[in-house]
């Protein structure tokens, strides 16, 4: 699915907004203040590296802007499982990679949680509850790093939930702000990584780490990056 939002900038020159975390991946242009220009949604499967692509080329051509305009890149770090989160930020650090432009890692919890207009719940904290597995539930907070279900104490009243990917979860209103996240996504990560691009910071590609929600099998969440295997910290 395609929308538009705003015409492409005089200039000509964009940013590029891939995430692949949650089951909605995002492909997204924007201006370089981090106004949508275009989104490209697809719902992930197993077909993310089929898909993504594609959705690139159909955002680029749909929203009339040249790979040569493109002045920064913002992927989603997650959490998130392992297949999707591999392709999107394989494909958006080669992307980088080969056209020379800057890259910045933003965490897809943060956009989620800055996705839902704080008019909902005002008066309490948001809780974002992401799927770990079949029968887990990973919580993220604003400031506060993910934490697994049976290391939250639940007190509903206190918080407005918000749940991802989680039908038959959660609650019918946590689900529906999940829903409003999602949808508001794109912007929030094109917000986000244009401040840090406007402020002059930027990412080595080779040290954007992903945060799996669950280690790849047979892989060691310790291993750091000087010894050439870049896995996340393991939540639990």
């Amino acid at each position: 699915m395609t929308t538009r939002d705003a015409a492409p900038p005089g200039d000509g020159r964009w940013l590029l907004a891939i995430d692949s975390a949650t089951s909605t991946v995002i492909v997204a242009a924007g201006t370089r203040d981090g106004a949508p220009i275009a989104v490209e949604t697809f719902a992930a499967g197993h077909r993310h590296s089929e898909h993504l692509l594609p959705s690139l080329e159909r955002l680029v051509a749909g929203a009339r802007l040249e790979l040569t305009g493109l002045a920064g890149i913002v992927v989603g770090t997650g959490p998130g499982a392992f297949t999707g989160l591999r392709v999107g930020l394989a494909t958006a650090k080669t992307l980088a990679h080969q056209l020379g432009v800057p890259i910045v890692g933003v965490s897809t919890a943060e956009a989620l949680l800055a996705a839902v207009p704080r008019t909902l719940g005002a008066d309490r904290p948001p809780l974002l509850w992401l799927p770990a597995g079949p029968h887990d539930r990973l919580a993220v907070e604003p400031a506060t790093p993910p934490r697994r279900e049976r290391e939250v104490v639940l007190d509903p009243a206190s918080r407005t939930e918000i749940a991802v990917d989680l039908p038959g979860r959660a609650s019918e209103a946590a689900l529906a702000l999940g829903e409003t996240a999602v949808e508001g996504l794109p912007a929030a990560l094109l917000r986000l990584g244009a401040a840090r691009l406007a402020a002059g910071e930027r990412d080595d590609p080779e040290r954007i780490v992903p945060e799996y929600v669950t280690p790849p099998r047979g892989m060691d969440p310790r291993l750091d990056l000087e010894r050439g295997v870049a896995w996340s910290r393991d939540p639990r």
